[in-house]
């Protein structure tokens, strides 16, 4: 049986399936019961819901049928009308030579995505004054990734094929003043980053530190919280499961942060002084790193590598926030953000970040910037805009994204 309200469909097995649905092991759920994901319907089991059906049982059997049926069609219309708005949104956002760039929503926090990878990929279109189109909806691309890309109806998934994509179509390369042997160098950087503290980070995100991420998810309405709660473990098994399946899942706790600390301190010395880690020019592992190590800084709060980076690595701070404020002028930082405070919470206000669906490499007025359409030929912070751990640097070299660009 199958009862309606509020859109939620619940039963305690459910029959009506729509469209792709996933079954969720959940602690809502008994030994033996599962839960299933239907677009925007979830089902889950009710523990008070005897008298229901001993009303139902003891109606006709048309009337039972009655209710099956509007049950039915409240979902599939619920369905329809899901599919029709992708259709129609999609249909939006398909530009002639314009890169759509899927991704997750912005997170509750200033931090622009819980995903270094997302970050890391808008990040770079950034820094090669590209213009692209957002597309917050979460769909992953044929291969199972995210972040991914559409252009000319084209579609593109994986970080290292995205870029090499963007280099064959676009002629964009960011490396073109790196030496060979600085590009070998770059490379293993990348991969250092990509392949290794990219796990540590997420065991701190997703298992060590769930109850502060969960607070970040971009869910509203009135089921808010029971949604957070069914994704942040959903997720966390998930994590589990590939850094187990990785091999350094299967450290304790305290070995995985060693290695984490040996990562950070690795980025620190080869950074050292310089003002991007190859040096004085940007570089595409720039992006890899700041995508990285953003999330150390601004969404994980009271952990061990905040700690490091905002005290001991004073180093890679100011360099994150060096690559903030030339990237991302709309990303609005106060000198509290750069103070280490043991136990901290994050911050339940809405993301400080506006929810841009798209993005022009031309120069914009201020106002125009307010309205989301930003720039990436960025002039210096305005008094009062945003604190920054070098104020040395105020002046940014416009000439150095005209480089990126020969």
């Amino acid at each position: 049986m199958v009862h309606w309200a509020a859109a939620f469909a619940c039963s305690r097995s459910l029959v009506l399936e729509l469209g792709r649905t996933r079954n969720l092991s959940l602690e809502l759920c008994g030994p033996d019961e599962q839960c299933s994901l239907c677009g925007f319907a979830l089902g889950f089991p009710l523990h008070d819901y005897g008298a229901f059906m001993a009303a139902l049982g003891s109606d006709s059997w048309w009337r039972r049928t009655l209710y099956l049926s509007g049950g039915a069609l409240l979902a599939a219309a619920a369905y329809l009308l899901h599919e029709l708005l992708v259709i129609r949104k999609q249909q939006d956002l398909d530009s002639t030579d314009v890169i759509i760039l899927h991704q997750f929503s912005r997170p509750c926090t200033s931090a622009p995505s819980l995903s270094p990878f997302c970050l890391m990929l808008e990040t770079y279109l950034r820094m090669g004054d590209l213009p692209y189109q957002n597309y917050f909806d979460g769909k992953l691309s044929p291969q199972g990734k995210m972040p991914w890309i559409e252009y000319n109806q084209e579609q593109v998934s994986g970080i290292e094929f995205i870029l090499e994509f963007l280099e064959e179509q676009l002629g964009v390369n960011l490396n073109r003043s790196l030496t060979p042997q600085e590009r070998a160098v770059s490379h293993a950087i990348t991969k250092l980053v990509e392949e290794h503290f990219y796990w540590t980070m997420a065991y701190c995100q997703w298992v060590d530190n769930l109850e502060e991420t969960r607070k970040m998810l971009p869910v509203s309405g009135p089921f808010s919280s029971l949604i957070k709660w069914m994704l942040s473990h959903l997720t966390s098994g998930i994590v589990k499961r590939e850094m187990y399946g990785h091999g350094i899942g299967r450290y304790p706790k305290e070995e995985v942060y060693a290695l984490m600390e040996k990562d950070m301190r690795t980025l620190a010395t080869l950074l050292g002084d310089k003002k991007y880690i190859m040096g004085p020019k940007l570089s595409s592992v720039d992006a890899t790193v700041f995508g990285h190590l953003a999330l150390a800084m601004w969404t994980l709060p009271g952990t061990r590598p905040e700690q490091l980076i905002k005290s001991e690595l004073i180093n890679l701070a100011m360099y994150c926030d060096r690559m903030r404020r030339k990237f991302w002028p709309e990303w609005v930082v106060d000198f509290s953000d750069f103070e280490y405070s043991e136990g901290g919470a994050s911050s339940d206000t809405p993301s400080l970040l506006p929810d841009c669906d798209s993005y022009s490499g031309t120069e914009t007025s201020e106002e125009e910037l307010t309205n989301c359409t930003l720039s990436c030929s960025h002039t210096t912070d305005t008094e009062g805009s945003s604190g920054s751990l070098f104020d040395s640097e105020l002046e940014m070299e416009a000439s150095e994204v005209e480089q990126l660009k020969l």
